[in-house]
């Protein structure tokens, strides 16, 4: 991770830059910014008015995203960039994490960077260096090529308020450690994470205080995990439930809030088989499972004053001889039959059991689960937004205003018995599919029979649980979507907002 030392704005020009070529800067500017206030314009003194010329030339004027270059112009600094924040009047953490982690993408080859701002950016100067951080992030753990690992090592942060920005940069480095737990899972290949593998590593929770206890297939079979069995029955890796308790309220017996994630490590669509375009991305269908781990991860980090429950079913959904046919049915955790008419809509059958299990066990005061689990999403959303679907319109409203505070955005979808009726089974007491129409809203009506009256949330994290194309904050492949919005929401939470 990217080494991150808060300093003294007075120092910057006291600081040594530690290479022969001289120090990098990056300058984060508010929108019509003239440049002639603080660092800005004692930059300018040094290279001689070239910095002010070149922002000239560029018609640089601090617009969001914009962005002014300046190399080598002075042999004290190899290079200076600006980049601009936008309005100083709808600045937002999301706002200065973007300008940051632009900042420093455009400091090639640099080892160490020294970031300042001018105007309010102050406020944030903490979620630059989360910018800065997320956006440094590299899995090159199968790769032999050093060019691909990052080459920038430090970040030294010039602020006002050492003190101040220090205390917050502590919580947002947590998250982003749990948002590179969450990145690094749903980077590894199917082959590599299949669901024995996942379970070990989450059990390397226990290190930073988290208790996990791991159920077996023999154990599943035994309390009646009927329908996610059936999705594990293809495969020769047994299907394997997580459970991750996290309790750190001021009130201990506080029922908990449940996390529950899907974790299908590969899925081949069983056999109503997937097309062959394509099918290597679903070796992130665990994104759910994996966000859960990121955010019980960086709760135990930062010590959330919460009790949390994070429970994972893990399986993969593959073809063979013991294959689950469509046509089968299957007898859940709750009692209630199902039939299935789709192998490749399994999620959902994991999620059901797992969800009705949380409910009985633990009692929770609210349950959120976390799944890549339509296509549907996507054609509604993009790649944008994940959809949330819920029982509970508090609860419903707060994930859409901890997304835009997160950056995990979150679309509200509807819900109801129309919806509801398109599951209705003639031979079970559901079944897994609905028709094409409204894909994704039948598959939460399906979760929604196996949650009774707990206020729950479904998050429909398809269209966003890996990129295809490199952000500021994020290189191409997976995002880490959820670590940042479940986090935010348990902030809330903590700092006594109603949840539900």
């Amino acid at each position: 991770m990217l080494e991150i030392q808060v300093k003294a704005a007075a120092t910057i020009f006291e600081a040594e830059h530690g290479t022969q070529t001289g120090r990098y800067f990056a300058i984060l500017i508010p929108q019509d910014d003239d440049l002639s206030s603080g660092i800005c314009e004692m930059l300018d003194h040094r290279t001689n008015g070239a910095l002010r010329r070149a922002a000239e030339i560029t018609k640089f004027k601090g617009e969001r995203d914009q962005s002014c270059t300046l190399i080598a112009p002075c042999p004290e600094i190899a290079q200076i960039v600006l980049v601009g924040y936008g309005e100083e009047a709808n600045l937002t953490p999301n706002r200065i994490e973007n300008a940051a982690a632009l900042a420093v993408s455009l400091c090639k080859k640099a080892e160490s960077v020294s970031m300042a701002y001018v105007g309010r950016a102050e406020t944030f100067a903490a979620h630059a260096a989360y910018g800065a951080t997320l956006g440094q992030y590299r899995f090159s753990r199968y790769k032999h090529d050093a060019e691909l690992a990052a080459s920038l090592r430090k970040l030294d942060l010039f602020v006002e308020d050492i003190d101040a920005t220090t205390k917050q940069w502590a919580r947002l480095q947590s998250i982003a450690l749990g948002v590179f737990r969450t990145r690094d899972l749903v980077n590894e290949p199917g082959n590599i994470l299949h669901p024995p593998e996942f379970a070990k590593r989450i059990e390397t929770l226990r290190d930073i205080g988290v208790s996990v206890t791991i159920l077996t297939a023999s154990t599943l079979r035994e309390l009646g995990f009927g329908a996610l069995l059936g999705v594990a029955q293809g495969s020769d890796k047994e299907a394997h439930v997580a459970i991750m308790q996290y309790t750190h309220s001021d009130n201990q017996s506080d029922a908990p809030i449940a996390l529950i994630g899907k974790g299908v490590t590969f899925d081949s669509g069983g056999i109503s088989i997937k097309p062959a375009n394509g099918m290597e991305e679903m070796k992130t269908d665990m994104g759910g499972a994996a966000a859960v781990v990121g955010t019980i991860e960086a709760l135990a980090r930062r010590h959330a004053r919460a009790n949390v429950v994070g429970v994972v079913g893990l399986v993969e959904n593959m073809l063979s001889g013991n294959a689950q046919r469509p046509g089968d049915i299957v007898t859940s955790y709750a009692g209630k039959t199902i039939e299935v008419l789709n192998t490749d809509a399994e999620g959902r059958l994991v999620l059901a059991d797992v969800l009705a299990y949380t409910r009985n066990i633990y009692r929770p005061q609210l349950m959120i689960d976390l799944a890549t689990l339509t296509g549907a999403i996507v054609i509604s959303l993009g790649h944008e937004y994940a959809g949330v679907f819920s029982n509970n319109e508090t609860l419903k409203t707060r994930l859409v205003a901890a997304g835009e505070t997160s950056g995990d955005a979150v679309w509200p979808m509807p819900m109801g018995p129309a919806y509801d009726r398109e599951i209705d089974s003639p031979i079970a007491d559901m079944k897994n599919i609905g028709s094409r129409a409204g894909g994704s809203i039948t598959a939460a009506q399906f979760l929604a029979r196996f949650v009774g009256d707990t206020p729950w949330a479904h998050i429909d994290i398809a269209g966003v649980a890996a990129r295809n194309d490199a952000a500021p904050t994020c290189p191409k492949g997976a995002s880490g979507f959820g670590v940042r919005l479940l986090d935010q929401l348990i902030f809330l939470h903590e700092s006594g907002e109603n949840l539900i």
